[in-house]
């Protein structure tokens, strides 16, 4: 989606947008021709939402590609994933308010545990809760590298954050998470010239950082992936003539949200705490991503039944946005997590989308069966779904004479 036409077409308007994004939403069957996880959901006011609206079935960022939360979570906003890319560190620091410098490198890491012979058996470390993250964190913090500032801060559970700080630093270094278990951390590699210095010095701290965490249990060593320096991005207000606000619990999804110049609103840590959030802040802004984080979680422990009844709890909730009488209310995922995978998936993901003047077409229940058949098509890029919000809030002037 080109954002510079878009913004051509923008005109004001006193509409209100939600966006509501079930992360990891899609799934697939555990036996063969039977329910995903979002199909055996009791989801009785997603299925009414479905009925009255158009619904299909988008595609992230590509056919057959698997997509990040960062990347996913781009295309739903408008913006091309392939030509906004940014590490996972960059989306940490913005996430927790991070004073984070144009020069900066920053990674986002995870505390994880360690076997005798230094092979990955926990990712994850039992997902350590943030007080022991603070705690393992002050013991990494006066680590002292040349030349440079290190900053080591706290995210969430078992998340933590990099930065390096100083001069002719860059963020193209390659992750040190192998991203499997029973397998050593990789070693920091630079891939261009220019990184050789930032990946030296990246493996001094994770040198020590072993040291100083061997007799830590869980926790006792640090996987470090998306290195990346912050990018200069249009913003959301620019582009799309909105006055944006997120309502996140999760960090990431913060610092992402953020870096396109949406408000980021304080909230809870329950989905019930923000629609609360959304229900206070409903007079002050017209675009609401509204993020519901566990669903994913529960298709990442490969938990089928657990991520039913998250989806359930979700659903439930859908009466209290509706009461605040949005113009336009979209419900999706930003991308699949198939319990039977245990890992983001590459397939298509469900989506409806409500206005009082869609045309609705004969999908009568949120699920990815019957959105294949849905008047959005089964292959909707995602980026295609915010100028349709647009339109339906009567924030699109038409093109041409």
């Amino acid at each position: 989606m080109d954002l510079e036409f878009v913004r051509s077409l923008i005109e004001p308007a006193q509409t209100k947008i939600v966006l509501m994004v079930l992360d990891g939403l899609g799934g697939l069957p555990r036996e063969v021709r039977g329910p995903t996880e979002l199909e055996a959901a009791n989801t009785p006011h997603l299925d009414e939402l479905a009925a009255e609206g158009i619904c299909g079935l988008h595609v992230p960022v590509g056919p057959g590609i698997t997509p990040g939360s960062g990347p996913s979570h781009l295309g739903l906003f408008g913006y091309d994933p392939i030509e906004y890319q940014v590490g996972r560190g960059v989306l940490a620091a913005m996430g927790i308010g991070f004073d984070l410098q144009p020069d900066d490198v920053a990674a986002r890491g995870n505390f994880c545990t360690v076997d005798d012979e230094g092979c990955v058996v926990d990712r994850r470390a039992g997902r350590i809760d943030s007080e022991t993250n603070r705690r393992l964190c002050q013991v990494l913090r006066d680590i002292r590298l040349p030349n440079v500032d290190v900053f080591v801060q706290t995210v969430k559970e078992y998340r933590l954050l990099l930065v390096l700080r100083g001069p002719g630093l860059s963020g193209d270094v390659t992750d040190t998470d192998p991203q499997a278990t029973g397998a050593s951390p990789l070693e920091p590699q630079p891939r261009s010239p220019r990184a050789e210095k930032t990946a030296a010095l990246v493996g001094q701290f994770l040198a020590e950082a072993k040291k100083r965490l061997a007799d830590q249990h869980p926790a006792n060593m640090v996987l470090l992936r998306g290195f990346a320096e912050r990018p200069d991005w249009p913003r959301m207000e620019q582009v799309f003539g909105v006055r944006a606000a997120a309502i996140a619990a999760y960090p990431m999804y913060r610092g992402l949200a953020r870096l396109i110049g949406m408000t980021a609103l304080e909230t809870g840590e329950e989905p019930e705490d923000e629609v609360a959030t959304l229900e206070r802040h409903w007079d002050a802004f017209d675009f609401f991503y509204l993020h519901i984080k566990k669903i994913d979680s529960a298709g990442e422990d490969g938990d089928f039944d657990r991520k039913v009844r998250l989806i359930e709890a979700a659903d439930t909730l859908t009466p209290r946005v509706r009461r605040l009488d949005p113009d336009v209310l979209a419900v999706t995922g930003d991308h699949s997590t198939p319990s039977m995978l245990k890992s983001h998936g590459w397939q298509p993901v469900p989506v409806l989308l409500w206005s009082r003047h869609v045309r609705a077409d004969p999908v009568e229940e949120f699920g990815e069966r019957a959105c294949m058949a849905g008047g959005l098509g089964a292959t909707l890029p995602a980026t295609h779904l915010m100028p349709l919000m647009l339109a339906e809030a009567e924030r699109l002037k038409k093109f041409g004479a």
